[in-house]
């Protein structure tokens, strides 16, 4: 028995990643516009469709049971194809072509949606610095602020930080 066959599996070992976002999860936001985008346009879905069926094994499986008839018949009964099966050759590198600009599109699809993502990410954290940055200048500010009361009160820079070591004994 490998490791992997022994391991428990969390929840999460169940989920492919290409499984729609659970009930209590949101897609990201960059990921909720280009499907928005991706929708409104019959050919980006279409291409969607087609690199999708392309990616499955049901695709190679209908490939094998094709060229193995048509090699076996001598091309299907369609046409008269002997050895070295010159008209599948051109097909099938007429299929290559088109496949390979639907990965293409799947490609450029992919790296829209990581510099979609990238832009979102780096706006948030931004935002959150900014804001991490003004609630530091803040407690700063009220730091001072405390302490100039407490020497206005009288009370000494010792007993400040006896009383910030020992805070039980205030």
């Amino acid at each position: 028995m490998t490791t992997t066959e022994g391991a428990k599996k969390g929840p999460e070992a169940d989920t492919k990643a290409t499984d729609p976002p659970g009930p209590n999860l949101l897609p990201h936001p960059a990921m909720v516009d280009l499907l928005a985008e991706r929708a409104n346009s019959w050919q980006l879905r279409l291409a969607d469709r087609i690199t999708a069926f392309a990616g499955a094994m049901i695709f190679v499986w209908i490939h094998a049971v094709l060229f193995g008839l048509w090699i076996a018949t001598g091309g299907l009964g369609l046409t008269h194809d002997p050895f070295p099966f010159n008209f599948l050759t051109m097909i099938v590198s007429l299929e290559a072509i088109f496949l390979s600009t639907f990965v293409m599109i799947g490609q450029n699809r992919q790296a829209q949606f990581a510099a979609k993502k990238a832009e979102h990410d780096f706006n948030s954290q931004d935002l959150e610095l900014k804001k991490n940055t003004r609630l530091t200048q803040a407690t700063h500010t009220n730091t001072l602020l405390i302490h100039l009361l407490a020497h206005k009160a009288g009370i000494s820079d010792a007993d400040i930080q006896h009383a910030i070591a020992n805070p039980s004994t205030v």
